[in-house]
């Protein structure tokens, strides 16, 4: 699995410290999910960040390899 979240990020015209700012998350946890460098992804993380994008399905950020 990956999490298109520096796509969707881009798209937007958002910084990883913007996110940060925007939903709560440190910006060093929202590095390593944009990076995907997380072998584990918190749920809440995520859902918090769909929310904030107001993104409706997990389609449009996770990628199943």
């Amino acid at each position: 699995m990956r999490i298109k979240l520096k796509e969707v990020m881009e798209e937007r015209g958002l910084t990883q410290s913007k996110l940060a700012e925007m939903t709560g998350i440190r910006q060093a946890a929202i590095s390593e999910i944009v990076n995907n460098r997380r072998d584990t992804i918190n749920k809440a993380h995520l859902e918090t960040i769909c929310k904030t994008l107001e993104i409706t399905s997990f389609d449009d950020i996770l990628e199943w390899d």
